[in-house]
């Protein structure tokens, strides 16, 4: 066979390989990561930040990696699919504080009502104080934390004002079906009813309820405010958000998968989320009181006195809380009296 024939198979085979690796590689699909989320569909902050997380992440994998928001919950209640993250079933998902606390009880405590001076303590102790120690108790629970992201502010709404203490007393309230609200509400001589979110309208439509505290992020979609038109700005507690990933599907990713992730989750900061959402929060606010609702407002001076009226409910609840609650108490204590530094 000739040299020049020799050359020209040569070259053909070289061509032949080359484009076939650059077939295989355009038809490598992208690594999936299901992220599942209780929020609404559309309209909202939380389905913007997802968005935002997804091409994030897409971007900086250079398209190896991509995040799958589910949003209103189609893979599950948040109670069902945090568990799922955590056996490997669902790869991630967002979740409230209330949700998250089911792996790790002892998060429970940050939602404390009152606990906390304001947001801004709140946000020096998570980001400074809560991150380190929260990262690895969810580890022990098999679960990768990403990130803290927001959730909203825990206001009283009901057909009056409740800015003093002694407003609650003899009061018929929902609670939360937790230890913590009904804690809460038995130190205030409140009357509290346990009550799932179908039946809060109708409970205070009836009379069977007074007041509900809950986010105007979800008292006013679900129309919750026409029924108990009066929203006390109390800032019960601020309810955090976590991005939590199952971490075996975290330690399996290659090094530069997982360096890319953590890059995405680095492109904006948990004080970004949270301003983000709270904004949303007097948007809202603005649409009630357009609707013809009334707005009261606590001054600090009020949350004081709502605070010193609890402070001997506080142990009772970290007690009762269980697992590392007295170590993890110890660390929001430290972190506060830090923070107010």
């Amino acid at each position: 066979m000739k040299k020049s024939t020799i050359f020209s198979a040569v070259l053909a085979a070289i061509s032949l390989a080359s484009a076939a690796g650059l077939a295989n590689a355009q038809d490598k699909k992208p690594i999936e990561l299901r992220y599942s989320s209780g929020a609404p569909p559309a309209g909202n902050p939380w389905v913007m930040q997802i968005n935002r997380f997804a091409k994030d992440v897409e971007e900086e994998s250079k398209g190896e990696l991509k995040v799958s928001p589910f949003f209103a919950s189609q893979l599950g209640s948040e109670q069902d699919t945090v568990q799922q993250v955590a056996r490997g079933r669902i790869e991630m998902g967002g979740y409230s504080s209330g949700s998250a606390a089911l792996l790790v009880p002892e998060l429970g405590l940050v939602v404390m009502p009152f606990y906390f001076k304001n947001n801004e303590e709140l946000d020096c102790v998570l980001d400074s104080h809560l991150s380190k120690p929260i990262t690895e108790m969810y580890a022990k629970k098999g679960v990768q934390f990403l990130g803290w992201t927001e959730v909203g502010t825990i206001d009283f709404f009901g057909k009056k004002a409740y800015v003093n203490p002694k407003d609650l007393a003899g009061v018929k309230a929902i609670s939360y079906a937790n230890k913590t609200q009904a804690l809460f509400y038995a130190s205030l001589s409140a009357n509290p009813n346990p009550m799932g979110l179908p039946e809060w309208i109708p409970a205070i439509q009836t009379g069977l309820a007074e007041v509900v505290m809950t986010t105007i992020t979800s008292a006013l979609p679900m129309g919750l405010n026409k029924v108990a038109t009066t929203a006390t700005r109390a800032a019960l507690y601020d309810s955090p958000g976590l991005t939590l990933m199952n971490k075996a599907t975290f330690d399996k990713l290659s090094p530069e998968h997982r360096e890319a992730l953590v890059r995405a989750v680095a492109r904006h900061s948990s004080a970004k989320y949270r301003t983000e959402v709270r904004g949303f929060e007097n948007t809202l606010y603005g649409m009630h009181e357009k609707g013809g609702g009334q707005i009261a407002t606590m001054t600090p001076e009020q949350r004081a006195a709502w605070r010193k009226q609890l402070e001997s409910v506080y142990p009772q609840i970290v007690k009762e809380t269980g697992g590392e609650s007295d170590k993890f108490f110890a660390l929001m204590e430290a972190g506060r009296k830090a923070c107010a530094k």
